[in-house]
This record gives C-alpha cells, structure tokens and sequence, in this order.
C-alpha cells in the first residue's frame, strides 16, 4: 500500500498551505487538477471530436462512485451537487396532504430547505432537537407516526462534526414505515459506506469536500426498489433510453438512476471526480477512516493543551473528521484572518473554530496551525543535513 507520504505529494495544496477547510471547500487533488487540464485542452483543440473518451470517463466516475458505497452502478446518478439530490426526493416524492418529514435541528440548509418548500403541499417538517448536533434516536423515533414518510437526516454534522450511524437511522425509519434520506457530504470518501447493508434509501454528496474533487460534481444513489417512486425532475434528452437518437420523441425513461441525470453532464468536473474517486479507493477507505481519527484525535490533545475547549464529541463512533472548538479571549473571525495571513485555513461555524483535516496532513501543519493560533513565528524546518 502506498504510504501517506505518498498521498501528500498528489495534493498541490500542500506545498504552502496548511489546510485544515476539507469541510468547507476541499483544494483539488492533484489528479483531479490533470483531468480537468486534459478536459480543457482537449475541448479547447478539439471540440466535441473525442467524446466518446469523455463519455467513458462518466462512466468510470459512476462506477467508481457504486464501488465507495457499495452499490449497484444502476443505483447510482451523476448530479451537480447535493442539493440537487435532496430535491430529486423532495420533489419527486409521491405526497398526500398530512405526510410529515421528521429531521434533527441544526441541518445544513441543503438539507432543511427542499422539506419546508413542501409546506403548501400539505407536508409537515418535524424538528427533533439535537444540541450541537447530538442526535438521540429515541427522540427521532418519538416524533414519527403513520404519516411520517421521510427521515432526513446528516451522516456527519458540518457544525461540530457529530457521526450519525447510517444503518442507526435506517432502522428507526424504517421501524416507523418511513424511509432514509442521508445527506452524505461529510463523511463519503473518509468513512466506510455499504448502502445495501445499512439499509439507506437515498443519499447524496457532492465531491468538493472530502472526495477532494471540483465544486459541481457529487453523487446521488437511490436503491434499486424505489425507482419507479420518485416522479423524475428536470427530464431532457439525456433521460431516456434512446438519449443520443434525438429524432426519437419516445418518453421511455432509462430503468435505472440515470433517468434523474436530465441533460448534458459537467464532463470535466466528473472526470476529475473520477481521479480523485480513484485515489481514495487506492489507499482504502477503511484505512483513511482510521488515518483521519488518529489525525483528528492527535489535534484535539495538542489544542486542548494550548488552551482550546474541544466542543466536538470525541467518544468512540461519533468522532469525524470536523473538530469545532472555543480559541480563549479572542473573536474567531479575527483568528481565522490571522491564521489565513499565515497559510492556515480554517473555517468559523456557529461562533466557533472548526478544522477539518485529511489524511495527507502531517505534523508540520500541525505546528503551523498551533503557531499561528498563539501568534507565534513558525518556519519550514531544514531537512536532511
């Protein structure tokens, strides 16, 4: 297996930035910056000539995609990014006046929004609390009925970074006659995934965090049995079965999630999705997890002994890759600027400081990022000698 050092060396972020933003908007990985390259290039000389090269890179992305997850490629369509696929259920989602959807406080918008636009059909949105993303799933369960029809909820929190169990939730829904919508965003390509055995009915995640790929291209997976459920949105030539015999004006949709894909594809940014797919799955996702919470782990002690208070649940299953933590006496958008003027990046969430780190991230970012939250001078060790 190849070694982290070796991770290091494909993400270009790294030679000056300490980046602790994987959360928010993750640096491209190397492959990923080449294919949008040869993409590019490629349109730029060439126009539409090779396509069918690209088309096959679509291809390698959806199967690349089925494999981190462990699904069928039929399960699996190609989206722009993870609201779109919260809204293919949103919207698709046979409703009868009465039908409740039942989600914890504290949702990223993506995953808020699309339910209460359902309000003037009749759909009721069910809160349960969650302080800083602490999710009980006695309360979720409480708050389904025979009417409930949808449980929504985040794999990981993007605020403290709470780890939900994916097969938790789906047994409460499904106990309840509901079904699992999970909005995977923080935790694919980092945190091992089998739909089939969890039980997740839909899922989608784009690819600009964790996955390492570009803004515009994420993955929407719905199982194979509820295909026929969802009313398909934004249909286009590239819906049907015949998509490419344009003079054909047959509506017979695809039998599989592509029939969600609509119309032309961002080609570039799926390959270079692709690429990064790729990546994570060379070196294994269950040896990233472990990489990330020894990472995550080690960067809560060293805060926590220079003054922090580490506000992320740190037990067991419920650690991620996002920490969220209190920097004493000082307002967090000023040291992020501060960090920011010394190449470290990090995010401000909820008044708090929040990194997230991946797995190519080593000591000496680290010591960059301690530095600069005290204020002191750092510089790049001598190696060698």
């Amino acid at each position: 297996m190849p070694s982290w050092t070796d991770f290091r060396s494909r993400m270009p972020v790294a030679g000056e930035w300490a980046y602790f933003d994987h959360a928010a908007v993750a640096p491209l990985s190397g492959p990923a910056r080449d294919a949008l390259r040869e993409w590019a290039d490629d349109v730029a000389s060439s126009g539409d000539a090779h396509w069918p090269k690209w088309r096959g890179r679509i291809e390698q992305a959806r199967r690349l995609a089925a494999e981190l997850i462990a699904a069928d490629e039929a399960e699996v369509a190609l989206i722009r990014n993870t609201t779109e696929g919260v809204n293919i259920v949103a919207e698709g989602f046979p409703w009868q006046p009465g039908d409740n959807v039942v989600l914890p406080t504290g949702e990223f918008p993506t995953n808020l929004f699309p339910w209460l636009n359902l309000a003037d059909r009749g759909v009721e949105v069910r809160q349960v609390p969650a302080e800083n993303e602490r999710l009980d799933l006695d309360r979720i369960a409480d708050a389904c009925d025979e009417r409930t029809r949808i449980v929504a909820a985040s794999w990981v929190g993007y605020a403290t970074g709470w780890r939900n169990g994916p097969r938790e939730l789906a047994e409460v829904a499904h106990s309840r006659g509901a079904l699992l919508f999970l909005d995977a965003i923080q935790g694919l390509g980092v945190f091992p995934l089998d739909v089939r055995a969890s039980g997740v009915d839909f899922l989608a995640a784009d690819g600009h965090k964790w996955l390492l790929g570009p803004e515009g291209a994420g993955v929407f997976y719905l199982r194979r049995a509820h295909l026929d459920l969802l009313r398909p949105l934004g249909l286009g030539w590239n819906s049907v079965r015949q998509a490419g015999s344009y003079d054909n004006p047959q509506l017979d949709l695809k039998p599989n999630a592509g029939r969600y894909e609509g119309g032309t594809y961002n080609v570039g940014g799926i390959a270079a999705l692709a690429e990064s797919l790729a990546l994570l799955l060379e070196f294994g996702v269950e040896a990233i997890s472990r990489r990330l919470l020894e990472t995550t782990d080690e960067l809560c002690r060293m805060l926590t002994e220079a003054g922090a208070t580490i506000v992320s649940d740190r037990e067991g299953e419920r650690r991620s890759g996002i920490v969220a933590f209190d920097w004493p006496g000082e307002d967090p958008a000023a040291v992020r600027k501060r960090c920011l003027d010394r190449q470290v990046v990090l995010s401000c969430r909820g008044g708090r400081l929040r990194i997230s780190p991946h797995v190519y991230m080593n000591e000496e970012d680290a010591e960059r990022l301690l530095a600069a939250l005290r204020r002191e001078s750092w510089r790049r060790p001598v190696r060698g000698g």
